[in-house]
């Protein structure tokens, strides 16, 4: 796919929406302003619990990502491809990682065929250690077994001047720590981004006024639209998701072969 919009020239793009939520824009810009300095860590988590049922089939129209036939992988591709995109997208690419993988339940029920009982062949869980180019390192959780989380998808990203952290499920907010404050009143402290300052807030409503999941999409296309405006890349293309989906694939062979892999080059 990437080779075939390539040769055409075509204007492409992959939906990472995270990127566009105004509070992961804003700790981007930190970032690139500078402010947390030379980059030490990088942690992510994506964690959720609805598959943690034994009576939760798999397969099917709605079901598709417990099918490795459809979705390639589990929580690797649906979840970890998000948390690998950003961090990527913050710091830049990841060179080397380490992983284990496991499936807690080995059988289902296929959803289109209740009496019919076979293997489940995706991961629900994975975990990895990363290196970055750039020196820093990396830990990355993934599952859809953490009882009682929905759609928690964080980072946390620590640097040599300070730090920047998120949660998606307190989605309007980020938590900023600056090393360089008086000791006195040094802390983290947490930024509501909804004020026509912060990324993207100035298209929506009034300071005070969260938007959500369907407006960071709208954020995306937005930009994509404006790059095809002024020729420029703007969005995630594929491209970018080839790059992510080696490291994805690399993660998987290191839980197989266990082992650290280096990540392919796009």
């Amino acid at each position: 796919m990437t080779e075939a919009v390539e040769k055409a020239g075509k204007p492409n793009m992959v939906w990472f929406n995270y990127r566009r939520v105004p509070a992961a824009a804003l700790a981007k810009q930190i970032i690139e302003e500078g402010r947390i300095g030379r980059v030490f860590h990088y942690r992510a988590k994506y964690l959720q619990d609805y598959t943690i049922s034994p009576d939760v089939p798999q397969g099917g129209d709605a079901l598709w990502r417990l099918d490795a036939k459809v979705a390639g992988s589990g929580v690797t591709g649906d979840l970890l491809a998000h948390s690998i995109d950003m961090a990527t997208w913050f710091i830049g690419p990841i060179s080397t990682v380490c992983a284990m993988t496991e499936t807690f339940i080995k059988e289902r029920a296929m959803q289109d065929e209740p009496d019919k009982v076979m293997p489940v062949t995706i991961d629900d869980a994975c975990a990895f250690l990363a290196r970055f180019e750039n020196g820093a390192l990396g830990t990355f959780e993934s599952t859809r077994y953490a009882c009682g989380r929905k759609n928690q998808n964080t980072f946390e990203v620590n640097g040599e001047k300070g730090s920047v952290a998120f949660d998606l499920e307190t989605a309007h907010e980020l938590e900023y720590f600056d090393h360089s404050d008086p000791v006195s009143v040094r802390g983290w402290r947490t930024i509501q981004t909804w004020d026509s300052k912060h990324p993207y807030m100035k298209n929506w409503w009034v300071p005070g006024c969260g938007i959500g999941y369907e407006h960071w999409h709208i954020n995306t296309l937005a930009d994509f639209v404006k790059g095809i405006e002024k020729g420029e890349k703007t969005c995630p293309d594929l491209k970018d998701a080839l790059a992510t989906q080696y490291v994805c694939d690399a993660v998987l062979a290191s839980a197989k072969n266990k082992k650290w892999e280096t990540i392919k080059k796009p």
